[in-house]
């Protein structure tokens, strides 16, 4: 029955900038973050975070199955608003067959990927505060690569709340 499914409710945009990867082993790859990283809420979201990220790094491994590849992100931002710091990780998985595996292999040009080939599981940690809430909602996300000349290669997420109702 379709009424019990739960729902998505747009919550956050995540741009990450990240810095060339380095290959750890042959299977793990580390990308750090640059500066220049922000979540934000979407405007009708309940829970208002403006963050910059301060500090970061994905590790990616690769799959034996060649088909995807498993994402670990670790960061810290600050959001504007209450000078709070909030950990914010997520777990996913990105399939390399098309264009996203193009930006991995070093093979893509200029200009965007589409959603559909990264997604995953979002988690916060505020501790305190009026954004400590966070910790209590299940997220999810789908993301995509942003590649200008002459700026770092942007991975950006559009986050949303699993609920069993929609907030809009």
């Amino acid at each position: 029955m379709a009424a019990n499914f739960p729902k998505l409710t747009p919550a956050f945009t995540v741009r990450v900038a990240i810095s060339p990867p380095t290959a750890l082993t042959s299977t793990l790859t580390f990308v750090p973050f640059t500066t220049g990283g922000t979540i934000v809420s979407h405007p009708s979201y309940p829970i208002q975070l403006d963050a910059a990220i301060e500090h970061g790094a994905d590790y990616i491994r690769a799959h034996p199955s060649g088909k995807h590849v498993l994402l670990d992100v670790q960061s810290v931002a600050r959001d504007a608003k209450s000078g709070g710091l909030v950990r914010f990780g997520y777990k996913g998985k990105i399939a390399t067959g098309g264009a996203a595996g193009k930006v991995l292999r070093g093979e893509a040009g200029l200009g965007e990927t589409p959603f559909g080939e990264a997604f995953t599981v979002v988690e916060f940690e505020a501790g305190t505060g009026a954004l400590a809430v966070l910790e209590e909602k299940v997220y999810v996300g789908s993301g995509r690569f942003v590649i200008e000349a002459g700026k770092p290669v942007i991975v950006e997420y559009l986050v949303s709340e699993v609920t069993d109702r929609s907030l809009d």
